[in-house]
């Protein structure tokens, strides 16, 4: 009855099912299913607990007949006085004459609008004559357009729950229902539309995010599922006890949090099952490390590794520490596209033979001519860095390789495990011990010479320092510092004093590379860049960060900035140039100063800015729920994705009649091939 037509329903003709498709309703479920898109709360307070600025509802007894005035074209204003508890309140109606001969001296009036606590006074957005009344106490407000208005609907659906509201069947097990205190299914959708208070407006919106997580996990979890089987794997039979060799020789002891992701790598390494997990972790926690000791897990299982990574420079830098850190346990070469003629051909048929057991490099790792004798494990650093074809002709150099992607921009939970539903994530979330926090400032543009001055006095001991702006160039369009012109002035402002360099994303690779090697030799003192200097460089003696126009950047990316100061044993400073005219820009400057918490830094990041400028929307693949919302319940979707796990690890949809209904609807989705008996 349910998939019948919304035709079926009393007081819906031909056109008016029409208008209804426009909302994407063709069936009596869909419209039952059209949630409200907000509640409009009418809820009296006493005066004593108004909030001046918010919008209020108040019950009194009009005192005098209001007066009216015109002003401008057609515009008129109307004033009248409401005795409320005793106290005499002014309400102002704007463009509303036709309500002086509605509202009489006397009477009681309901008025809903912008309160003024100064004034005493109300400007008036809603009234009515009389008290409220209790049901009229939350109005649902349903997303319409075309011919339909709010009125309309709400009849249509209250007709519809009469009618057929009782059939909505249940699909969630009742356990569920139980433990987690939620009403049925019915219930819920009668709340929903036709709220009496708050309260059951909470458990049925609660009811309804949950259903919705569970059912997106459930997709998620079973193709995932689908996926691992599908797979067959490399199980990599490492010598465990030449693994804790190798780890007991680092100059430092792992972290917890690295100590807990390596295992889990380990263990993914082990199994039949291609490994395919994503290992973020702050600026500085040490990802390079877990990926060193995964890497000579593989060399172990007489596998080869291969890390690549987006530029040039960070490809040697990983390919010297790493070098270092072997020694004669393997051979580690270096492939980039500066290599070239009798060199490339020597290492690739070293890498042919199985002579080089790790190939480090950038994207020249999936030239077509590179071939691995026995590919165990791929590792891809920042792994946003490369398109999805990149990272898969990568894997495809091997046998069903294990993959570990590792990215150091922290990804809220809460997204990490909705958009990238189909990895497992390992988080590295504390640093290694002594290492110095970052000192973070924020500064208006006019204390910028005192900058520059603090600049010299740390250079002058040996430091350096990065100045970051957001333009290349002077734009006609945006009043913001330019690297070209601040290059200009600081040479003016430093003399020949000290050297100062300037990298931008209009440079060639090479010049890039030799910007860059000159500022990693101390040739050059001072930075001048644009955010191309974000990842991966690593110079420690660089201790001074300064970025310009720092209200343009997210926090998120403020954060990787910080992130290329404070790599050695220095005391290092980010200090932030900003003249922030709305309140998220000032709220950003803020947070900065007060936490170097990159995981706590992204959850902010995704309050002010949303999921979708968080990942850019196109290539999110983040879904539209009717009623959840991934930051604000983040909770239920951490309990939907651990049932949501267990339900398929147990087979729990193919074997527990329980689950049946679920089952069914996701088979309806085309996740699975047919509806259970």
């Amino acid at each position: 009855m349910l998939a019948n037509s919304i035709l079926d329903i009393k007081g819906v003709g031909e056109k008016f099912a029409e208008d209804l498709e426009g909302l994407n309703i063709y069936s009596i479920e869909d419209l039952l299913l059209y949630f409200p898109s907000r509640y409009d709360v009418f809820e009296i307070k006493p005066l004593s607990e108004l909030i001046h600025e918010d919008k209020v509802t108040i019950e009194g007894r009009v005192l005098a007949d209001p007066s009216l005035s015109f002003y401008g074209r057609k515009k008129s204003r109307l004033t009248f006085m409401v005795e409320v508890e005793n106290v005499a309140v002014k309400a102002v109606m704007f463009n509303r004459a036709f309500a002086k001969n509605q509202l009489t001296s006397g009477e009681m009036v309901t008025l809903t609008g912008k309160w003024d606590a100064h004034r005493l006074q109300i400007t008036v957005s809603n009234f009515t004559k009389g008290s409220l009344e209790k049901d009229s106490a939350i109005q649902p407000i349903y997303s319409v357009k075309g011919n339909i208005t709010n009125y309309k609907l709400k009849k249509v659906i209250q007709e519809a729950i009469k009618s057929y509201g009782e059939q909505m069947e249940e699909i969630l097990p009742q356990d569920y229902i139980t433990a987690y205190k939620i009403p049925t299914r019915s219930e819920a959708i009668q709340t929903m539309h036709f709220p009496t208070n708050r309260i059951a407006l909470k458990h049925a919106r609660r009811r309804f995010t949950y259903e919705e997580f569970l059912l997106f996990q459930l997709k998620i979890q079973v193709l995932r599922k689908q996926r691992r089987e599908a797979s067959v794997g490399n199980a990599q039979d490492y010598d465990a006890t030449k693994v804790e060799q190798f780890i007991n020789q680092f100059p430092f002891t792992l972290t917890n949090a690295q100590s807990k992701s390596l295992q889990q790598i380990l263990t993914d390494m082990k199994s039949p099952y291609r490994m395919n997990r994503l290992l973020q972790g702050d600026v500085g926690s040490g990802k390079t490390a877990v990926a060193a000791i995964a890497l000579y897990a593989a060399v172990t299982a007489h596998k080869q590794g291969a890390l690549m990574v987006p530029t040039e420079i960070l490809a040697e830098q990983h390919y010297h520490s790493l070098t270092e850190l072997f020694g004669d346990l393997a051979r580690v070469e270096l492939l980039t596209g500066s290599v070239k003629g009798k060199k490339r051909k020597e290492i690739l048929a070293a890498v042919e033979n199985h002579e080089i057991q790790i190939l480090v490099g950038t994207h020249a790792l999936i030239q077509d001519d590179v071939f691995f004798d026995e590919l165990g494990l791929v590792i891809v650093d920042e792994q946003h860095r490369f398109g999805v074809e990149q990272r898969r002709l990568l894997s495809n150099k091997g046998l069903h390789p294990d993959v570990l992607f590792m990215t150091a921009t922290p990804i809220p939970r809460t997204l990490a495990i909705t958009a990238f539903g189909d990895m497992d994530v390992s988080v590295i979330n504390e640093m290694p011990a002594g290492r110095k926090e970052i000192e973070t400032y924020w500064t208006k543009a006019n204390s910028f010479e005192r900058v520059l001055q603090f600049i010299e006095k740390r250079v002058q001991e040996g430091e350096q320092a990065y100045i970051i702006c957001p333009l290349i160039e002077e734009s006609d369009k945006l009043d913001i510092q330019d690297a070209v012109d601040l290059h200009q002035q600081l040479l003016d402002y430093y003399s020949t004093s000290l050297q100062v360099g300037l990298m931008h994303g209009r440079l060639h690779s090479n010049e890039k590379d030799q910007v860059m090697k000159e500022f990693a030799a101390n040739e050059i003192q001072i930075l001048v860049s644009t955010t191309v200097v974000e990842v991966g460089v690593n110079v420690p003696n660089a201790t001074i960060m300064v970025i310009y126009d720092a209200e343009r950047f997210g926090l998120s990316q403020l954060h990787q900035l910080r992130g290329r100061v404070g790599r050695g044993d220095k005391q290092s400073y980010c200090i932030l140039i900003a003249d922030p005219k709305s309140e998220t820009g000032k709220e950003r400057m803020r947070i900065m100063t007060e936490t170097n918490d990159g995981f706590e830094l992204a959850e902010q990041d995704l309050k002010l800015r949303g999921p979708g400028d968080f990942f850019g929307t196109k290539q999110s693949g983040l879904p539209e729920f009717k009623v959840a919302d991934m930051i604000h319940d983040y909770r239920a979707l951490e309990t939907a994705r651990n049932d949501a796990q267990e339900i398929v690890e147990f087979n729990l949809l193919e074997e527990d009649p329980k689950f049946k209904k679920i089952r069914d609807l996701l088979a309806v989705e085309g996740i699975f091939d047919t509806k259970l008996d």
